[in-house]
């Protein structure tokens, strides 16, 4: 029940991949610009990022149509800004200002956006999966043409809630894709340390859910797999797994040193795998000689980062009343 690579040619316009790098890039340089206010004393709390996982959101939203749903974990800053929130929004909420997606209340890991259907965000290990499903079940009732994208790492793979949710998902034939971004390292344990089978694409296996591996520091790989999983989800066959082997280039959290990996380990992966320059490069590939183009992103990118961080800056705090809004029990 499981293939490990795409069928498809990884061929792309040169439009297309300007947008990719667009999108993968705007996830970057948020992300640099959010550990600095971080370092800085902006942000409290926890604080994940997206540093080097950018293309496995980027190729999944490429192929998603209107009215899919996103859910995903706590290093969800990539998936907000690829589904269109803004990254004023974003970056107010991380801040804790009334700005935020949820007024400066929520933090990092409880944002939210119907508009977008992005529905968090989700601090609990492995709580967002059947979530996920749930969205799944709600199109199918519905007899609505979506499907849930039910992101989650290599670590919560493990739990025993990811198994309840995929057996109900195909015992229903749902149209949810399960995405496991496969870091490598969890929370910092090696998926050789904690995983007794480590192709986590065979996950669903059990239960009969096809499954594929996937180059997910490679955006053209990630979309031609994504493409395969979505439409056999809406087309009523029912859920797939797809383990998108990427790599975090930070610590689990801002504040973890990642001392259980080698430097060397993480500049080689920087040099030779980048999402970014791979994305430059079959662009270089393709024919594409127009390096002010490349800048006129970069100057773009920069500005739309710092306009996010001066707005969450300069935005208030949330009034004490906000204590008692939003609440539903």
């Amino acid at each position: 029940m499981a293939s490990e690579a795409p069928k498809t040619n990884l061929t792309a316009t040169n439009e297309e991949l300007l947008h990719y790098y667009r999108d993968m890039l705007l996830i970057r340089r948020f992300e640099e610009r959010a550990g600095q206010l971080y370092g800085m004393g902006h942000i409290g709390g926890f604080c994940h990022l997206y540093i080097g996982q950018e293309a496995v959101v980027v190729g999944m939203e490429a192929v998603k149509k209107e009215g899919d749903q996103t859910i995903t974990g706590y290093r969800d800053h990539g998936h907000m800004l690829a589904c269109g929130m803004d990254a004023k929004g974003v970056m107010a909420e991380l801040t804790g200002r009334e700005g935020g997606y949820s007024k400066g209340k929520g933090g990092s890991m409880h944002m939210f956006s119907k508009e977008k259907e992005f529905y968090g965000g989700h601090g609990i290990v492995g709580a967002q999966i059947p979530l996920g499903v749930g969205l799944g079940f709600a199109n199918r009732y519905r007899d609505e043409n979506k499907v849930s994208l039910t992101y989650f790492g290599d670590g919560a793979s493990n739990q025993g809630q990811v198994f309840e949710a995929m057996n109900m998902a195909q015992l229903w034939k749902l149209p949810v894709v399960f995405i496991i971004e496969n870091n490598q390292y969890a929370m910092g344990t090696s998926v050789k340390r904690s995983h007794s089978d480590t192709h986590l694409y065979r996950r669903g296996a059990a239960f009969g859910i096809p499954g594929m591996e996937v180059d997910g520091m490679d955006v053209l790989a990630v979309r031609e797999a994504g493409r395969q999983a979505v439409d056999h989800a809406r087309n009523g066959e029912g859920p797939y797994v797809l383990e998108m082997k990427t790599y975090r280039y930070r610590g689990h959290s801002m504040s973890d040193p990642a001392k259980y990996r080698t430097r060397e380990e993480v500049d080689n992966i920087r040099e030779h795998s980048d999402p970014i320059k791979r994305c430059e490069q079959r662009l270089a590939d393709n024919g594409f000689k127009d390096e002010e183009k490349l800048k006129e992103i970069d100057k773009e990118i920069k500005a739309i980062v710092k306009e996010a961080a001066d707005f969450a800056l300069e935005s208030p705090e949330p009034s004490p009343e906000e204590l008692f809004t939003d609440i539903y029990a």
